[in-house]
């Protein structure tokens, strides 16, 4: 038997073996307080991983297997669930370092000549550096879908539309409002408020502590277009910078009209 089919079937034979090995070599080298469940489910992604230098020692085929994105695609997944990416990165080199000491101590068990057991490490190294990329790449994309899906809820909940009387409606800014939370606006608030069949909207800004410079003009366009649908719009609560801000800009609010709270506007109207 050929040195490297006895390292193939050591490792398919000792996986779960070495994969603890690399865990517990990589947590003593960098001094990690890792809970038990995430030292378990590292077990059983190093299960897979060795299974792949099995794989690869046997087909000698130098290419990445597909099989090896798709679990680095899956490391993604389970590191955007806590949205730090460095706890995972930090990893690798010690990884490397404790995969290359064990491919080095079967190669002298197994009398493995050095070109080969060289060959070997650089495809492990090659599997490591894909499977890091992978895995970065598909945070980035998840971490980018996961902010998507944030700021439509943060939308939704800083730009409510509420009934107040017959007729009536009113739309409380709060929090910071930024271009998405426009654009979330004018696309989906405007095509709701033109379907209520009301004759006033009352916009309160009382409850906004940022406004990015510009999109003032985005809000006054906002108001426009509501105007235009045949509503009066009313602007409440409308603080010193906001005012300050319109004002540097020479924009002129579109509202018909403007009060300091939303209890005067609403006397007003009765």
């Amino acid at each position: 038997m050929s040195p490297l089919i006895s390292i193939s079937d050591y490792i398919f034979n000792n996986k779960e073996l070495l994969a603890s090995n690399i865990v517990d070599e990589v947590i003593n080298s960098l001094d990690m307080d890792i809970p038990r469940w995430e030292q378990e489910q590292a077990k059983n992604m190093y299960i897979e991983f060795v299974t792949f230098i099995g794989e690869y020692i046997l087909s000698g085929e130098e290419k990445i297997p597909e099989s090896l994105l798709i679990w680095s695609k899956k490391n993604a997944a389970m590191v955007s669930l806590d949205g730090n990416l460095s706890t995972l990165v930090v990893r690798y080199l010690p990884t490397r370092n404790v995969i290359t000491d064990i491919l080095t101590n079967l190669a002298i068990t197994f009398d493995l000549n050095l070109k080969e057991l060289s060959k070997l490490i650089k495809q492990v190294n090659r599997m490591l550096d894909m499977s890091l990329n992978e895995t970065v790449a598909n945070y980035e994309y998840l971490a980018s879908e996961y902010q998507k899906m944030s700021q439509m809820e943060l939308a939704k909940v800083g730009a409510p539309i509420v009934p107040v009387k017959e007729g009536i409606i009113v739309l409380p800014l709060v929090g910071h409002i930024d271009t998405y939370r426009i654009d979330y606006m004018i696309e989906n608030l405007t095509p709701k408020i033109a379907s209520a069949g009301v004759f006033y909207v009352i916009i309160d800004f009382s409850g906004v502590y940022k406004i990015d410079k510009g999109n003032v003009q985005y809000i006054n366009e906002l108001v426009q277009m509501i105007r235009i649908m045949g509503i009066s719009v009313m602007a409440t609560g409308i603080c010193p910078d906001l005012a300050k801000m319109t004002i540097n800009e020479g924009i002129d609010v579109a509202a018909d009209v403007i009060y300091p709270n939303l209890k005067i506007a609403l006397e007003s109207i009765n």
